[in-house]
Parts: structure tokens; C-alpha cells; sequence
């Protein structure tokens, strides 16, 4: 077994079905064939794994993104809401107050 062929053993939960079986079809080829298709399947398994990576850190920024402006819509509505309530209250004193004139 080659050192590239040791390298391309990831775990099958890391990779798409479709890489695990290519993996496994090409460790089946002739060493001559195998050694010179296995450097592509590696670049194929790192960009697969790199893509996933990303996937992960765009569905996490989102994730974040979506709680972040949860938070800003709750911060929002509270203000508008003190905002009513002192409104309220200042007309409420300023009728008061036309009243004692």
C-alpha cells in the first residue's frame, strides 16, 4: 500500500457516498493505474472536505445571524414600545396641565 493510499482513508462520515465509492473502486485498480489516479483523489477528497468546512462556518454565521437579528427585532419593539408609553405619558401630563390654567 502506497503512502498516498494510507493518506486517502478518511472516515466514511466525513466524505460523500459517491467519493467513498470512488475511493474504493480505485483502491481496487492495478498499482500502476491506482498510483496515477490516487494524487487527483486526493485533491478531490481535500476540496470536498475544505467545501464542507465552509459549509459548516456559512451555516454557523447564518445560524448566528438569524439569533443576532432575533435580538435586534425583540431590542426594536421595546423601544417602540417605551417609546409609546412616554408619548402617552407626556400628553397625559400636558392635558394635565392645560386644565390647571
Amino acid at each position: 500500500m502506497s503512502d498516498t493510499t494510507r493518506v486517502i482513508k478518511p472516515a466514511a462520515d466525513e466524505l460523500p457516498t459517491d467519493i467513498v465509492d470512488l475511493i474504493r473502486k480505485i483502491s481496487e485498480l492495478p498499482g500502476e493505474m491506482r498510483d496515477l489516479v490516487e494524487p487527483t483523489l486526493g485533491r478531490v477528497i481535500e476540496s470536498t472536505k475544505r467545501r464542507r468546512r465552509i459549509m459548516n462556518l456559512v451555516q454557523d454565521a447564518l445560524a448566528q445571524l438569524r439569533l443576532d437579528m432575533k435580538y435586534l427585532l425583540f431590542d426594536l419593539e421595546a423601544t417602540r414600545r417605551e417609546r409609546d408609553d412616554y408619548k402617552k405619558q407626556l400628553a397625559e401630563r400636558d392635558s394635565f396641565g392645560d386644565d390647571s390654567l
